[in-house]
């Protein structure tokens, strides 16, 4: 690792890789084709903490789910390779992690959109109907939110990208 904040998108993305496997791609996919488990494990989830889109599966949410699965999956393979390998000796990971999180930034402003204004007293499924249980919920996808957006000012403006050398300390 060259600049701490290169484990820390490496954990980022080694860590959504079994996320997006086993517990996104639920919003998508048929539920038996998952453990038994994974099926418990967002189910409790979605009932504990009412997130609507994963109970409900709304086609915009999943539309958001299936680009993860089918563009952003394969993605965080080639970015855990970069950040192990080291950013300034693979500095063509720069377009694409700009192109990901530009998505992924965007598509996050969608669902705290949803988290925040929507009415969840009309739906089948009981959401969040306080502002701190609405905060609860999104504080699970927040991470999906400043890690991006954290790349993306890093692939914009840091000096590793252009010339390969990185200003900072080394770890």
């Amino acid at each position: 690792m060259e600049r701490w904040i290169d484990l820390a998108f490496l954990f980022y993305f080694g860590t959504h890789i079994p996320i997006a496997l086993f517990f996104d791609s639920q919003a998508v996919f048929p539920k038996w084709l998952y453990p038994t488990p994974f099926v418990q494990a967002v189910d409790w989830y979605t009932k504990t903490f009412g997130d609507t889109m994963m109970a409900e599966r709304p086609a915009w949410f999943q539309s958001f789910c299936a680009c993860e699965m089918l563009l952003q999956f394969p993605f965080f393979f080639l970015a855990v390779y970069a950040y192990w390998k080291g950013i300034s000796k693979h500095r063509w990971i720069r377009i694409p992690i700009i192109i990901y999180s530009s998505h992924v930034v965007t598509s996050l402003v969608s669902i705290f959109f949803h988290i925040f204004l929507h009415d969840f007293s009309q739906g089948a499924f009981r959401g969040p109907s306080t502002l701190q249980e609405r905060t609860v919920l999104a504080c699970f996808y927040f991470p999906y939110f400043i890690f991006p957006l954290m790349l993306l000012f890093d692939a914009c403006f840091s000096s590793v990208y252009i010339n390969g050398n990185s200003s900072k300390k080394r770890l």
